[in-house]
Order: C-alpha cells, then sequence, then structure tokens
C-alpha cells in the first residue's frame, strides 16, 4: 500500500466563505498515482471546515444565512470563548456544525462522487493564511 501527503494552502479575504477545493484534490490524486484507496481531506484549523456538497451560489448563500442564524457571529459578548481575548467563539461552533473532514473512495484512478458532488473548505474565521491536509492511502 502507497500513502501520499499534500496541503493545500488558503487565505480567504472575509470571515465566512466557501471554496470549491475539488480541483486541487484531483490533482493530489493524480500526483499520488494512487488507483484504488481513500483519500481523506481535512481541514487543520479548528475555525473551518472541509464538506462535500453542490457547488450552488444559491445554496451556499442559504448556508451562510442558515449559519448566522443558528451560530451568529454577534454580538461577541454572548459567547464565554470571547472572554479571553478572541472573536470567533462562532467560528468554533460552526465548524462543529459543518464537520472537520471528509473521505472519499477511489476507484480506477477516479473518486466515487454522486452526482453534483464537490468538495469544499468553509472558512469562519478567514483573513489569514490556513491549510488543509490531503491524505491518500491505497494502491
Amino acid at each position: 500500500m502507497k500513502s501520499y501527503r499534500k496541503e493545500i494552502w488558503v487565505n480567504v479575504p472575509k470571515r465566512l466563505a466557501f471554496i470549491n477545493i475539488t480541483k486541487n484534490v484531483k490533482e493530489a490524486l493524480l500526483e499520488s498515482k494512487i488507483r484504488e484507496g481513500l483519500c481523506l481531506v481535512n481541514s487543520m484549523h479548528i475555525s473551518s471546515s472541509v464538506f462535500i456538497n453542490d457547488d450552488e451560489q444559491g445554496l451556499h448563500h442559504d448556508f451562510e444565512k442558515w449559519l448566522e442564524t443558528m451560530v451568529p457571529h454577534e454580538p461577541l459578548e454572548q459567547y464565554r470563548h470571547n472572554d479571553t481575548g478572541e472573536d470567533n467563539a462562532d467560528a468554533h461552533l460552526k465548524r462543529q456544525i459543518f464537520g472537520r473532514e471528509v473521505v472519499v473512495a477511489i476507484t480506477e484512478g477516479e473518486f466515487d462522487f454522486g452526482p453534483w458532488e464537490q468538495i469544499f473548505y468553509g472558512e469562519f474565521d478567514g483573513r489569514r493564511k490556513k491549510r488543509i491536509l490531503v491524505k491518500i492511502i491505497g494502491e
């Protein structure tokens, strides 16, 4: 069995955004030369997420609106975590909702996606450089 590791770096200028990283992950799969196996993609930051869904801008708008309704950024004083001087308690909670990682099966050198499925990086506390790990194992 082989394994391959790659980091994808992003710098999101806004506090909250969804970035389609499917192309980047497919590039890692090609570089790995693995044809059968599994691909793990995870955010290496506790205020961001990796998830699979549809690449449709209306849906992404709905995600943002839904998240801000469930876990609003302000008022900052509503969160005990922000008592430490941070202002990102909401980002930690949003990450819990969207999750840390995804795992995608690989068959004959391709991802086993369902219709419309894409891999996204969800940023909930942007404005600085962040890492995404791609770990591929198989043969």
